[in-house]
């Protein structure tokens, strides 16, 4: 599919120059990478050769033992050889008949006992051996090897790097994870994901992934690891593209000695969003605008309580008569809406999606905040003063904020210690006169039970969380945040933007696109007549015909000729349902 994206834009709650280190080769390194291969063999194996070998020891020993007795009680002399013979028989209980009767109670005893021996050796080797053997055959075991070209490495499976497949599969990118755990890599294979188990620090597991084939090498481990991980790859490639997304920022020379080419760190963006998203005059970055051409712009536009936007309906509003503005969606109390009918109020703290020339869309901003103006200087509480927290804490103090900072931890800087799980924190914060509260924690289900006690402390604060797992993010709206962003989806956008080809993100922390797509079967045909937006809930915001933007598309008579290219804003389910409904 020949698919352009221009552009990331929304909201969290749905969905860079070359340098290089390496150590030099030689017999140590190569002497440690046979003591890790030897360290490797299958378990299994060694339990077949430790096995035999006592089953062997076992028939030479009661040989020995037969040929004594046979002389000792039964007055015969038997050669070793003959000796052995009869106790395989024995053992084996495969007949022994050469040499009985034996007339001695100690030679029956002897012989008894070996075929006892025999038994116990077959229970022994059915959960042993039979077992293994069986479930190995069954089982659904990852390939060993990863043919392919131009795809991208990824190692270990992360819940950030399960946001990375999300955007490369939505892109048509092959992929290949590179996972150390045996168990884990046999359940995402039994998943559907191309997947190979070995030790991304092993030149030769990168190898069997096709590394020299890659355009992109990601890994998500520990930041330790992960420069191993580097230096491997560069005994292999020293043209692939590196990534690496590490926690702690102060280690990001030490991955560019190791040859990494890119050191994201999603922690610091996700707090600068975290506090860009705390109520009007707080935001530093203003909301989200992706240009398109010179005359079109698709933006983002909060609806703050005390706008004269706020508690209307999208008819009352009127916005395209009065600001020559076009709703695409909304977001409402975390879910994005698109399309949305004349009959949809738009509340306080809402958020919506609008497409229109830039000095249309300035104008309808200068509405919106034409009473916010007169705020007071706001107090703002934040809660978990880590690596996110003080990226918070640090955009925040550029503003006429007024801070208080909570953390578990006594620091510099922070105003009150103590549990985010106890209400009597909130009482010292003094949480009922904040205007808003950002909740930055390590563990969703502290922030989970946070944003419930700050909610109950303040019911009008505006509450900003973190959710580090996607899954979570809708938990934690209902906990009472008015906004969440995903550490996971953040990375997910970061490493995307770096990997993926003819990419702008201008928002990290969404999951609605702005695709330049072919006009396929609407072709010849309206936007009116298809009914696009009911359709896929994508907005057609312009067509590109012979190197020019149109972005007056009146749904009724517009009609789409053969070459030309389409920009299409909507979720990546969204765009998913139009390629399917429209392209080839």
């Amino acid at each position: 599919m020949e698919r352009e994206r221009l552009a990331c834009a929304g909201r969290a709650h749905t969905h860079t120059e070359r340098s290089h280190f390496a150590w030099p080769a030689g017999p140590r390194t190569h002497r440690w990478a046979q003591r890790q291969s030897n360290k490797r063999m299958n378990d299994w194996q060694r339990r077949v050769a430790g096995a035999i070998g006592i089953v062997a020891a076992t028939l030479l020993s009661y040989a020995l033992v037969y040929q004594w007795g046979m002389q000792a009680y039964e007055d015969r002399s038997v050669l070793y050889i003959q000796a052995l013979q009869v106790v395989i028989e024995a053992v084996t209980t495969a007949g022994f008949g050469s040499h009985a009767p034996w007339s001695s109670p100690q030679m029956n005893a002897m012989v008894l006992f070996m075929n006892l021996t025999g038994v116990l050796f077959v229970f022994l080797a059915v959960p042993l051996f039979a077992v293994p053997v069986l479930r190995d055959a069954f089982e659904q075991r990852p390939p060993e090897t990863f043919a392919g070209a131009d795809h991208i490495v990824l190692a270990p499976h992360t819940s950030r790097i399960e946001a990375l497949i999300d955007e490369l599969e939505a892109q048509g990118r092959d992929y290949v994870l590179l996972e150390p755990r045996r168990e884990r890599a046999k359940a995402l294979h039994v998943d559907g994901y191309p997947v190979v188990h070995g030790d991304p620090e092993s030149v030769s597991a990168l190898k069997r992934v096709g590394l020299r084939a890659a355009s992109a090498l990601v890994v998500d481990g520990r930041d330790e690891v992960d420069t191993s991980v580097i230096l491997s790859a560069r005994e292999l490639s020293d043209e692939i593209q590196t990534v690496a997304v590490i926690e702690d920022e102060a280690l990001e020379p030490y991955h560019r000695m190791a040859g990494t080419d890119h050191v994201l760190s999603p922690r610091q963006l996700l707090g600068k969003g975290l506090a860009g998203e705390i109520p009007f005059l707080l935001r530093m970055k203003g909301d989200t605008t992706i240009g398109i051409g010179e005359n079109l712009e698709v933006a983002e536009l909060d609806i703050e309580a005390g706008s004269p936007l706020c508690d209307q309906t999208i008819g009352e509003l009127r916005l395209r008569e009065r600001f020559g503005v076009d709703v695409i969606g909304a977001w409402f109390g975390g879910t994005f809406e698109s399309p949305v009918g004349p009959e949809t109020t738009v509340d306080c703290r809402a958020r919506l999606l609008v497409s229109g020339a830039p000095e249309r869309i300035q104008a309808l901003r200068r509405e919106d905040s034409s009473t916010l103006q007169l705020r007071k200087r706001q107090r703002v509480i934040v809660v978990g003063y880590g690596q996110s927290g003080r990226a918070a804490v640090d955009m925040l103090a550029d503003t006429e904020a007024r801070l208080t900072i909570i953390d578990a931890k006594e620091r510099p800087d922070v105003d009150v210690v103590g549990d985010a799980r106890d209400p009597r924190v909130y009482e010292e914060a003094n949480a009922k006169t904040a205007d808003a509260i950002i909740i930055d924690l390590d563990d969703d289900t502290t922030t989970l039970f946070a944003t419930l006690i700050a909610r109950d402390a303040n019911p009008d604060a505006h509450i900003v969380a973190r959710a580090n797992e996607e899954e979570n993010e809708r938990k934690i709206y209902r906990a009472g945040a008015d906004y969440v962003q995903s550490l996971a989806t953040i990375s997910g956008r970061m490493m995307a933007a770096t990997v993926l080809d003819k990419e702008e993100v201008l928002s990290f922390q969404t999951k609605i696109d702005v695709v330049r797509l072919p006009v396929g079967r609407l072709a010849g045909r309206t936007l009116a007549g298809e009914d696009v937006r009911a359709r896929t809930g994508c907005t057609v915001v312009a067509a590109i015909r012979d190197g020019d933007v149109i972005t007056s598309l009146d749904p009724e008579t517009f009609v789409f000729e053969d070459e030309d290219r389409l920009v299409i804003v909507g979720t990546d389910e969204g765009v998913q349902r139009f390629e399917e409904h429209f392209l080839p």
